[in-house]
């Protein structure tokens, strides 16, 4: 799909570069429509975590349900309350024998600060690279944000249930209403 030149001319480089970029945007806008649905195998990920440490889906398969939250970006207001409900809600999670697990495509460095700021007792994921945003298709259509967009993987790795719009405020007890009606 990509080609190099000989000797390029420096237009030729602007040509190539410009090519480079709309088959990027092109891979983005498509893997942006990709929809998993109630019963779809959760695509596996590793990632490095707000400790520095990976973590992976397979992790948890077998022993915790998995609470997979996408969100747009570390301390912005509709975030930080999102992240915050999850955090006063934890005890009851991990009652429930669910983890929870936070993603967006800030750095680890952002995550570190966010976590240590909110004390957050759930991991944050640094998806920079967008690999695991393009899986589970919640990029938005530009292809550079993540879209507020909440999973819950069952012990068997397959997707339970699907949060497509959030409201911040009450998400964490939604989450919890339908853990609760979840069989292993």
């Amino acid at each position: 799909m990509f080609f190099t030149l000989a000797n390029p001319k420096r237009s030729d480089l602007t040509k190539q570069l410009n090519f480079s970029n709309h088959i990027f945007h092109f891979v983005d806008e498509v893997y942006s429509l990709i929809k998993l649905k109630v019963g779809d195998k959760a695509p596996k990920f590793t990632l490095i975590d707000d400790r520095g440490l990976p973590a992976s889906l397979k992790d948890y398969l077998g022993k915790k349900l998995v609470v997979l939250y996408f969100y747009p970006k570390d301390f912005t207001s509709g975030c930080t309350k999102e992240a915050c409900s999850f955090r006063d809600d934890y005890q009851v999670y991990e009652e429930k024998g669910a983890i929870v697990i936070g993603v967006s495509l800030d750095s680890l460095e952002s995550h570190k600060k966010f976590s240590e700021k909110y004390n957050l007792p759930f991991l944050l994921l640094s998806n920079n690279q967008k690999e695991i945003a393009i899986k589970y298709g919640v990029l938005d259509s530009g292809g550079k944000k993540i879209k507020r967009i909440t999973f819950i993987i069952n012990k068997q790795g397959r997707i339970a249930w699907i949060f497509p719009k959030v409201d911040v405020k009450k998400h964490s007890k939604e989450v919890l209403r339908i853990i609760a009606k979840i069989k292993d």
